[in-house]
């Protein structure tokens, strides 16, 4: 994914592998370039290999790195992100006055 078309604030996924189940409520996850072990919470049954998207938003880029936060920050190539939705900003400013002119 080319690094102008993502901004901070943009929804983004992640795709994940299942490594295996932790709990009955949790599965280890493997995430491409982020080197530290991760787990979500799952009420399904994933198998293992079965690929999986985790999605949130975007907190920081970095060169061609992007830090997504999926609760702790996790920071992976932007290659391996998919734009989901775009976050718009609100309009700056008021238009129209609080207070009526006479």
């Amino acid at each position: 994914m080319a690094r102008g078309t993502i901004k901070v604030g943009d929804e983004v996924a992640v795709t994940a592998i299942v490594r295996g189940r932790v709990t009955p409520d949790r599965i280890s996850v493997t995430i491409p370039s982020y080197d530290f072990p991760h787990s979500v919470v799952d009420s399904t049954s994933k198998a293992i290999g079965q690929h999986m998207e985790l999605i949130g938003p975007v907190t920081r880029i970095d060169g061609d790195k992007v830090t997504v936060s999926l609760r702790p920050l996790v920071t992976v190539d932007a290659e391996h992100v998919r734009l989901v939705e775009r976050h718009v900003a609100l309009p700056r400013g008021r238009k129209k006055s609080l207070v009526d002119k006479a």
